[in-house]
């Protein structure tokens, strides 16, 4: 038997940003359904790195990340939002009435007046340094592309590489959990906040974790796990360092998946969107987070909420174009329920 749904708004993809749409539209009185291909809500935050801080969130100066997920899911409560998990949206079809028929992996149909997709990366794989042999030490072996657990690296010997904001928060978090902490950057300056990388430079200097710079981790070397790696200068410089773990924060290779044949209009395997209201080329069809592009478009959760704020009063206007809404401060009116 096929299971239906009807609903104002599909959101595609439970992470933070498309769960506080689901906020936002609850504030429009706009009914929610949100569909993820994860077995479970938050999206990265909750596959990829629960347990990691995050510091850019306002009103909270350091928040894990499994947390700031529960939060939000506390904030959506009043809004009954459905939800289907561990299914992907596999099939589009735009209706004559302008409505949407989506169709998910299991079979599962979703009618709606309106789509978001909040798919952050899409689906994702990390991307790999090209290390001979790496593959042979993963799977419990000593290498890891994510931190999901940061007490399976208690007081063990841990290389970190990249140069980015996870290898910088990771680094700052895992001085406190590991016995010892390298990160290993083949640049000088970082990708990643200016503040966190002070950070790491202070925990240097004060000895708590070394930052090697100028360098890569060319070789991987142990009998059948990790024993120790090879950290190469730019000048060809090579130093032997023993270690229990070895991860390796390059960032994730996207992959839009089925929405790439939506006929949305696509640039560097993102949906082009007009920022009035994040709207697509598709009339209905609107696209927040990481999975959107724009000129000056910053890849902070932030950003998305933001995005995700702008996006629902423009569906409101799509869904019901002949009527006028008036901003309401929660502030002075709470927070409605539907």
């Amino acid at each position: 038997m096929t299971n239906t749904i009807s609903t104002d708004i599909c959101i595609i993809g439970a992470g933070p940003v498309g769960l506080f749409a689901v906020f936002e539209a609850g504030l429009l009185k706009l009914r929610c359904h949100v569909v993820d291909a994860l077995p479970q809500v938050g999206g990265q935050l909750s596959e990829i790195y629960p347990k990691k801080p995050i510091y850019d969130i306002p009103g909270y100066p350091e928040v894990l990340a499994g947390d700031l997920v529960q939060n939000l899911m506390r904030q959506i409560e009043p809004f009954h939002p459905t939800f289907t998990l561990g299914e992907r949206v596999e099939k589009f079809d735009k209706l004559e009435d302008g409505s949407f028929q989506l169709t998910t992996t299991d079979g599962t149909e979703i009618h709606c007046k309106a789509i978001a997709i909040a798919g952050g990366l899409g689906s994702f794989e990390p991307r790999k340094p090209a290390i001979e042999n790496l593959e042979n030490y993963e799977g419990g072996k000593g290498v890891h592309y994510m931190v999901r657990d940061p007490e399976h690296f208690r007081d063990k010997r841990l290389v970190i590489a990249g140069g980015g904001d996870s290898a910088l928060d990771w680094t700052i978090f895992l001085a406190d959990v590991a016995k010892e902490v390298t990160l290993v950057h083949r640049g000088t300056t970082f990708r990643g906040a200016a503040d966190s990388a002070e950070k790491v430079k202070a925990l240097h200097d004060a000895g708590r974790a070394r930052l090697v710079l100028s360098s890569n981790v060319t070789h991987v070397h142990g009998d059948g796990t990790l024993e120790y790696v090879t950290i190469t200068g730019n000048d060809g410089t090579p130093e032997q360092v023993s270690v229990d773990a070895f991860v390796p924060l390059f960032g994730l290779t996207p992959k839009l998946g089925p929405i790439g044949e939506w006929g949305l209009e696509i640039e560097d395997s993102a949906v082009k969107v007009n920022t009035m209201d994040y709207s697509t080329s598709i009339p209905g069809v609107y696209a927040i987070g990481d999975i959107n592009t724009y000129p000056g478009k910053l890849k902070l959760i932030l950003c998305g909420f933001h995005e995700a704020a702008l996006m629902a009063q423009g569906a409101y206007k799509h869904i019901f174009p002949d009527k006028k809404y008036v901003l309401k401060y929660t502030t002075v009116n709470g927070v409605p329920t539907l």
